[in-house]
This record gives structure tokens, C-alpha cells and sequence, in this order.
């Protein structure tokens, strides 16, 4: 017995004394590491921060520039994340109703109105989950019109966006992007991820890249083709310049003369777009609808209300949220960030523009996790805006609490796999950063943190140089 006591005890201690040992040495690893990143030359003008956090207790690993407040591109979007997934739920749905106001009378004339009425849903027409896409809606809505009796609509169809108060988009995103797919406006009314794609037609170098075909129509849009011909290996440096509402698409840059791609760019209005896609459905039913399509918001601005009774012809449900965000983090899709943002604004406070969301998105943090106000200057959900100022520590701090919820598995099977690491990336101009979770040889489960500003040499160069520092992890 003596022996057996004696032989646990000196395992107990051989562990106390090795365990330390393996952190001590991950620190240095990291340190080294970190010592040659910022040796590379990259930062005379520039700066560095870095968190890691033992992934168990949370306690700090390794921190440099940890409390400075940064750009975070496209990391942001794991803070947006994990705060949706803890205020809505991971079950959460959206909400897409088909209605019509009047009555329909003998001979299948409805007198009044077919209403889309929108809650803000993202994936809303999206080719993305099998029951969201846009030809499978608009056939339902078909079928659900016939089988209301109605053969004649003596009235229109009015994609009502008025639950996010119309498109609009956050007020510290760039003229250059917002005319983009991935600076889409966010709607009451989403539809097709609010972008559309153009097909070009390069020439000889420097000549006209004409526009070949459209994948949807552009009713009452006029778009003004500018682009030219870029040279081969140029790629793609086409620029659409609109904003919410435009009825002008303006299209700039070049397009290599060897690119074949698809250019994807913001639809000014989405929930007309839909309005406008599902009379044509109609019609190609035998339903002729006799006024021209329009919006909640269009109307508002003519003084009309959509507060007539309204007897429903379908509820369409979205993904639920967990698998929202699976899309968000994988395929970095800016829309899905700016609803979940303003979904949780409205249902948290009843408060639903970007401004105040974020506030409220800030002040949850300091309440959950007493992160300071100024360690989370948030102004916007998905990190487009070059404004917020976010410090790694705020945000490793935030990566760890996602790992005690019930919705982990789900949250860290929507980050992608870079460089062997579960990590989200992230990259707007001077700025590139990595976010994540990892297990190394040493079993030390850690989260970490790491953003760049402002450094010197291409994209390419710099990402390579994180990766070499992130491999100490490993």
C-alpha cells in the first residue's frame, strides 16, 4: 500500500512538473516566432497584435499589441456569429409570408393586392440551400395563387421591405464597394443575396469588354458599361458604382481579355426585383396582373400604407440560423452579417439601424464578458467597414466563451480549415487577420487572435509570413 501511495504520488508530481514545462515551451515557440514575424521587414510603417489564450482556462499564452484596437476585415464576422448564435439561437428562422389584401370574386379576380412580406430573411432566393432557391419559390408562390382561386390580380405585386425600413446599407462602408455583390444594401425584402451576375465580352487589349448576358433581368435599370479590356493575366478589376435605389448601374475597370468569370454585383433593390420577378412568373402562368410591380418602401414615399387586411397563402421558413451562419463564415458573405446584426438590434432592444445594433452588440460583451467599450468600437457585422477598431484580446476572449455554449460544434464547423488551422480569415486593403482554434502536438488546446495594419509588400507575401507564425501553434 505504501509502495502504491508512494508511486502515485511521484506521478502527481512528475505531471506538476512537466505540464508547466509544455506551456513554458509553447510560449517560447511563440515568442521566437513572433520575434522573426516582426523582423521580416513588413511593418516599418505598420503594426502587429496577437493574443493567444489557453484554450481550457482562458488565461493569456501569449499577448503583443493584445489591448491596441484594430481594423479586423472579415474576423469580425466570427464576433457577429457567436452573438447570434447566443441572442437568437441556433434554431433560429426567418420568416417570409405571401398574402393578398381585397377579395377575389367569382371568376377568380382578385381585387387588390399580392404582398411578399419580408422579415429580413438573408438566404430569401439564395442558390445555396435546396429550398431557398429562387425558381422553387417563385413556382410555389405560383402554385399557391391558383390555388387560391385567383386567375386575375385587378391590383399589383408588392415586395413589402418594410420590416428594416427599405435597403439601405452601413453608413461607414465605401463608395467602391457598395455598388459590389459583397456590398450589397440590407433589406426588409432580400432576394437572390441582393446581386446579380454579368457576363463580358473582352476584345482587343484596351478596346470595350462588352456585356455579353445578364443571369437575371434588370427591369428599370439602366446599366452604363464603361469597362475595357485588361491584358491578359490583368483578371478582374471590373467596379460597379450604385447605391440603394439607383435606377444607374455605372461599370468600370478592366476585364483580363483571358477571364472567364462571372462579375456579381449589388441589385439597388431587392424586394422590387422580386416583385418584379414574380409578376413575370405569374404572367407565364396565364395571371396577368394588371399594375406594375412595386415596394412597402416606394410606397411609404407616396404616402401609401400597407395596413389592409391581409389573408395568407404561404409562410416560407428560412435555414435555421446555425446553417446561416455555416455560409457566413465559409464563403464570407457580408449580407448574412448585416441581418444577423440587425435581426438581434430589433429583438435585443427593438433597435434596428447598423449604428445602434453595434452599440448594443458592444454593450452585450461588456455586460457578458466585461470587455470595455473601447476594445469593441463596432460599425458594422461583417467587417467591410474599415472603421472598427477591435482589439485581438476582445476578441480571443470572445472565441473562448463560444466554446462553453451548447452551439460550439455548429459555430466551429462554419470556420474554414487554413493552413491545417479552424480559423477565419479576413482582408480589406492594408489589413489581413486570422482568428481560431488549435490543438498542437503538445495537446495544448489554444485560441488566438492575430491582426495586421498597414504592412508593406503584396497580400500574398503577408499571409505567408502569418502562416509561419501561426505554425507555432502546431
Amino acid at each position: 500500500m505504501v509502495k502504491k501511495t508512494i508511486y502515485t504520488i511521484l506521478i502527481l508530481f512528475t505531471f506538476l512538473s512537466t505540464h508547466p514545462g509544455y506551456g513554458q515551451a509553447l510560449r517560447d515557440n511563440i515568442n521566437n516566432a513572433y520575434q522573426q514575424f516582426i523582423k521580416s521587414g513588413k511593418f516599418p510603417n505598420g503594426i502587429a497584435a496577437f493574443t493567444v489564450l489557453d484554450g481550457k482556462t482562458g488565461q493569456p499564452i501569449y499577448t503583443n499589441n493584445a489591448s491596441i484596437g484594430l481594423p479586423t476585415a472579415s474576423t469580425m464576422k466570427v464576433i457577429t456569429s457567436i452573438t447570434a448564435l447566443d441572442i437568437l439561437g441556433p434554431d433560429y428562422i426567418y420568416q417570409t409570408k405571401l398574402a393578398y389584401t381585397g377579395e377575389i370574386d367569382s371568376l377568380g379576380v382578385l381585387h387588390g393586392d399580392i404582398i411578399v412580406i419580408g422579415s429580413g430573411d438573408p438566404t430569401l432566393g439564395s442558390d445555396r440551400y435546396t429550398n431557398t432557391k429562387a425558381e422553387t419559390l417563385l413556382n410555389k408562390w405560383v402554385y399557391k395563387v391558383q390555388h387560391a382561386g385567383i386567375n386575375h390580380i385587378n391590383g399589383r405585386i408588392v415586395g413589402d421591405d418594410l420590416y428594416l425600413n427599405g435597403n439601405d446599407v452601413p453608413p461607414t462602408w465605401n463608395w467602391v464597394d457598395i455598388g459590389n455583390y459583397y456590398g450589397a444594401g440590407i433589406s426588409g425584402l432580400n432576394w437572390r443575396e441582393n446581386k446579380a451576375g454579368i457576363t463580358f465580352s473582352p476584345s482587343t487589349i484596351g478596346q470595350p469588354a462588352n456585356i455579353a448576358s445578364t443571369n437575371t433581368p434588370f427591369s428599370g435599370i439602366t446599366l452604363i458599361n464603361e469597362v475595357t479590356t485588361g491584358a491578359n493575366g490583368s483578371g478582374d478589376n471590373v467596379y460597379a458604382y450604385s447605391a440603394p435605389y439607383s435606377d444607374m448601374v455605372y461599370l468600370r475597370g478592366t476585364y483580363g481579355r483571358d477571364l472567364k468569370k462571372v462579375i456579381e454585383i449589388a441589385i439597388p433593390d431587392p424586394a422590387l426585383a422580386l416583385a418584379q420577378q414574380l409578376t413575370t412568373s405569374l404572367s407565364d402562368a396565364g395571371i396577368t396582373v394588371d399594375s406594375i410591380p412595386t415596394t412597402g418602401k416606394r410606397l411609404l414615399n407616396q404616402g401609401i400604407t400597407l395596413n389592409q387586411q391581409k389573408h395568407e397563402l404561404d409562410t416560407h421558413q428560412s435555414p435555421a440560423l446555425k446553417d446561416i451562419v455555416h455560409w457566413f463564415n465559409q464563403k464570407s458573405i457580408n449580407l448574412y452579417g448585416e441581418v444577423m446584426l440587425k435581426s438581434f438590434g430589433i429583438i435585443s432592444h427593438n433597435e434596428s439601424t447598423t449604428q445602434k445594433a453595434a452599440s448594443l452588440l458592444s454593450k452585450y460583451w461588456e455586460q457578458k464578458l466585461r470587455i470595455p467599450n473601447s476594445e469593441l468600437s463596432i460599425q458594422d457585422g461583417s467587417g467591410l467597414s474599415s472603421q472598427n477598431r477591435v482589439t485581438t484580446l476582445a476578441m480571443a476572449k470572445i472565441m473562448h466563451y463560444a466554446q462553453g455554449r451548447p452551439w460550439f460544434a455548429d459555430f466551429q464547423k462554419s470556420l474554414p480549415t487554413i493552413n491545417g488551422i479552424t480559423m477565419k480569415s479576413g482582408t480589406i486593403g492594408g489589413v489581413l487577420g486570422y482568428t481560431g482554434f488549435h490543438t498542437g502536438k503538445t495537446g495544448t488546446p489554444v485560441t488566438f487572435s492575430l491582426l495586421v495594419n498597414n504592412y508593406t509588400g503584396s497580400t500574398s507575401a503577408m499571409r505567408q509570413e502569418m502562416f509561419k507564425l501561426l505554425n507555432s501553434l502546431k
